[in-house]
């Protein structure tokens, strides 16, 4: 009987030494398991948590970046817009300042135009008087020589009649008056003609002075067109110049903008990828393994 007790008693000792072992295996492995599981947790928030900062961070860089090109690009095409719009006003001035250059043109052909109407008039004027005096000097010769054929031929016819020579020489000396006062009446038209032809002339040399004058202005404006028409040239090949030029300016910003703004948001993708990958892999390998080895572990300690 003793000898049973005493392995009965050998027995229990030896089951509470293999229970209380297996505890202890058991609350360490769980004690290791949940400080690795909760140290692994707070790894992970924490990663997660930085792995956020980063990507609000780039996002707002991003953002940032963007804003400030979409203001350049804004910039740009405003100035460039003023200066074409500067560019507008300067044609147009210059237009402006053409098209009263030919009016003042017209003007002056048309000024050019009267005073040569004046001279052809002038000019006829003067004919017309000329050959009025020339008719007044042909019929006062003709009628001086009739006159003077008919105080002969009535001489010659009664000159015989001796009774009838004081009758012819006072009517010699009455058509004698009368011829004198027709010339000195002639003389007198004649004069005035030719004081009115004087006048004529004297207003066409001055008309055509004026014509000349009118001529000179005429060629000034000319020049000053043609001066203006080649500043209009060269301004407006200035501006082409400096339209195409801006353009390209505009286009090459705007492209190299685009493509700052694309290789960033590419660096920004691929940098939170690989952040992500290269954090939560490790994290989640990490995880598997240690819930892997944990219940190994205890299995070989139950063991």
């Amino acid at each position: 009987m003793l000898v049973v007790l005493e392995v009965v008693v050998v027995v229990v000792v030896m089951i509470v030494e293999v229970v209380e072992v297996v505890l202890e295996v058991v609350v360490v492995v769980v004690v290791v398991v949940v400080v690795e599981v909760v140290v692994v947790v707070v790894v992970v928030v924490a990663t997660v948590l930085i792995v956020i900062v980063v990507i609000v961070i780039v996002v707002v860089v991003v953002v940032v970046v963007v804003v400030v090109v979409v203001v350049v690009v804004k910039v740009i095409v405003v100035v460039a817009l003023l200066v074409v719009v500067v560019v507008v006003l300067v044609v147009v001035v210059v237009v402006v300042v053409i098209i009263v250059e030919v009016v003042e043109v017209v003007v002056v052909v048309v000024v050019v135009i009267v005073m040569i109407v004046e001279v052809v008039e002038v000019v006829l004027v003067v004919v017309e008087n000329v050959i009025v005096v020339i008719v007044i000097v042909v019929v006062v010769v003709v009628v001086v020589v009739v006159v003077v054929v008919v105080v002969v031929v009535v001489a010659v016819v009664k000159v015989v009649v001796v009774e009838e020579v004081v009758v012819i020489v006072v009517v010699m000396v009455v058509e004698i008056r009368v011829l004198i006062v027709v010339a000195v009446v002639v003389i007198v038209v004649i004069l005035v003609k030719v004081i009115e032809a004087v006048v004529a002339v004297v207003a066409v040399v001055v008309i055509l002075v004026k014509v000349i004058e009118a001529v000179v202005a005429l060629v000034a404006v000319v020049v000053i067109v043609v001066v203006v028409v080649v500043v209009v040239v060269v301004v407006v090949v200035v501006v082409v110049v400096v339209v195409i030029a801006v353009g390209v300016v505009v286009v090459v910003v705007v492209v190299e903008e685009i493509r700052i703004v694309v290789v960033l948001v590419v660096v920004v993708v691929v940098v939170v990828v690989a952040a992500v990958v290269a954090v939560v892999v490790p994290v989640v390998v990490i995880i598997v393994v240690k819930i892997v080895g944990g219940g190994g572990g205890g299995g070989g300690g139950a063991l």
